[in-house]
């Protein structure tokens, strides 16, 4: 029970209460923890949100695109080949044989996102893996994990990919092997200095102190803490991924014809830059488009995990 408010109390929320009236209970309000308040201030960015719209659009129309593309993607003409932009029939043109272009674009859309976000998840899993045990144990086995980590950062991430590349041989499994290759150290790099820069908290100590296996303390306390800024920085990998792995396919080194894949595409279509510019430039520009938009949404989920107390 609530005690009676006399003649003299204070007014509450506007209105005065009289003798004889009780006290309302304190309303509740939940808070939204450290992930709520980022996913708050997020959606409050216009520009990360229009980001995350065309990305989540893109996803869609590549889930989707065995269903929704308006021809054959692998039937040409030789009578038809490099239509313009805004023909009748070929909405965006059409490729050296004939091939509808807006239709290989949304079906390419499958393997660019695929070839360029699997080496990410891959390399977050592993890097992030490595990068923490050797924050957390220190001593010998970080200095061998980190100088091992070391020599890969000797090549550029390029020639690295292209090197790898080359030497395991075309394919899409190969490609997805060398950019995960790639990615690994930077990762584990990122990792290591997060997880460095936490060991020596208290709450890592009190774990210490109550029994706590190494094991149990990197899963539960420092994986919880340090996971946030590794996941945006693998974001922000995901467009390098992208342009990486339509490097190789322009190269010879990674999707093989005739499937679909824009960095592909852009190879096939070089030739007929001086016949049809516009059409041989539209796998680069969506492999432009996509690859701004990851950066930008990385770019608004790193500033609202920046939060203030």
């Amino acid at each position: 029970m609530t005690a009676p408010i006399t003649a003299a109390s204070m007014a509450l929320d506007g209105g005065v209460l009289s003798a004889g009236d009780t006290a309302p209970e304190a309303a509740f309000v939940p808070s939204r923890g450290f992930w709520g308040h980022v996913g708050h201030r997020l959606v409050r960015d216009p520009v990360a949100m229009g980001a995350g719209a065309l990305i989540l659009l893109v996803v869609l129309i590549a889930i989707l695109a065995p269903w929704i593309t308006p021809m054959d993607p692998y039937k040409g003409s030789m009578l038809r080949r490099l239509k313009h932009v805004g023909d009748a029939t070929y909405w965006l043109g059409s490729d050296e044989l004939g091939r509808d272009m807006i239709s290989r674009l949304m079906l390419g859309a499958r393997l660019s996102l695929f070839i360029g976000v699997t080496p990410v998840l891959i390399a977050f899993v592993i890097g992030s893996a490595i990068g923490i045990l050797a924050g957390y144990v220190g001593g010998w086995l970080n200095t061998i994990l980190m100088r091992t980590i070391d020599v890969f950062f000797a090549f550029p991430s390029v020639l690295l990919a292209i090197a790898l590349s080359g030497a395991l041989g075309a394919g899409i499994f190969n490609s997805i092997v060398s950019l995960t290759c790639v990615f690994v150290p930077q990762i584990a790099r990122v990792a290591e200095s997060v997880t460095t820069g936490i060991r020596k908290r208290d709450y890592i100590d009190a774990a210490k102190l109550s029994g706590a296996s190494p094991l149990t303390i990197m899963r539960v306390q420092v994986l919880g803490n340090v996971v946030g800024p590794i996941f945006v920085y693998a974001t922000s990998l995901i467009s390098v991924s992208m342009i990486l792995a339509s490097g190789l396919s322009f190269l010879g080194l990674g999707v093989r014809p005739p499937e679909p894949e824009w960095g592909l595409m852009l190879n096939t279509l070089r030739t007929a830059i001086y016949a049809n510019p516009v059409v041989a430039a539209l796998p680069g520009v969506c492999i432009f488009i996509v690859s701004i938009a990851f950066n930008l949404f990385s770019d608004g989920l790193r500033a609202a995990m920046e939060i203030r107390q």
